[in-house]
């Protein structure tokens, strides 16, 4: 364990890696964005959950993480209510006015119940009183961003892009889109990515389960077969090539 500093703000980790190697699977890839101002707290967080697994954004100005939050396809937030411009409780509030349901954890050293009970009732996902340890934290990201991922799991949609889960039906507009069993694992993992540029050794280690192949232009002749489906015809094009770098899928700007 590692004490941060002897302030009411002290938070303890144990940042050896977890032996359960279902829930380094589960943050694998999952990105998360901590908002904390003290430098040293933000840093021992960041460094725990990296080491947890998660992709990790750390910034200690809630201008610069509400405005991340609302540009970058997040997992999960971590926000300290004290920061410095925006705090906590008004990135939240504004961020679920406008609609933005992405999991969010509150950080505070207070333990007022009034406090707590605000910041739940203006949409938090859970509350964190300091000290703790980084592997509650661990647990209850997991926790909220199954919960969230829980609610109409079934249905994807990317404008007017839909795909259907269980009944494996796609849809653009009114039109389905038939699509093979490999086409649709192709576009369900991208579309469970919106707006992330996924690499072709991501897409082929995900859809076929493989070490991508350098020689190999798998990946690519799917891709295309992909948009011939599901972008022919429609004046918006969802489905991006990143040159140099892979693919993705989101709303047209």
């Amino acid at each position: 364990m590692i004490p941060m500093n002897g302030t009411p703000d002290l938070i303890y980790l144990d940042t050896r890696r977890s032996s359960g190697h279902a829930d380094l699977l589960f943050a694998h890839d999952m990105r998360v964005l901590v908002v904390e101002d003290q430098e040293r707290i933000a840093s021992f967080i960041g460094k725990g959950l990296k080491e947890q697994g998660f992709v990790v954004d750390v910034v200690r100005d809630g201008d610069e993480g509400y405005a991340l939050a609302l540009t970058e396809p997040y997992d999960a937030l971590v926000l300290d209510v004290m920061l410095p411009g925006r705090d906590g409780l008004s990135i939240l509030k504004n961020l679920r006015k406008k609609g933005n349901a992405v999991p969010i954890i509150l950080l505070t050293a207070r333990s007022e119940l009034d406090e707590r009970l605000e910041g739940l009732n203006l949409g938090a996902d859970d509350y964190m009183t300091k000290p703790f340890y980084i592997e509650e934290l661990v647990a209850r990201l997991h926790t909220v961003v199954r919960r969230t991922a829980g609610i109409a799991s079934h249905l994807l949609r990317i404008g007017d892009l839909s795909m259907n889960l269980v009944t494996r039906v796609v849809t653009r507009g009114d039109e389905e889109v038939p699509l093979s069993v490999r086409e649709f694992s192709l576009l369900e993992y991208l579309m469970r990515s919106p707006g992330r540029v996924l690499s072709r050794t991501q897409i082929c280690e995900h859809v076929w389960n493989y070490s991508f192949d350098p020689d190999t232009n798998l990946v690519d002749v799917y891709i295309q077969r992909l948009r011939k489906k599901v972008d022919r015809d429609h004046p918006d094009k969802l489905i991006e090539t990143v040159r140099g770098v892979g693919y993705r899928i989101g709303k047209p700007a």
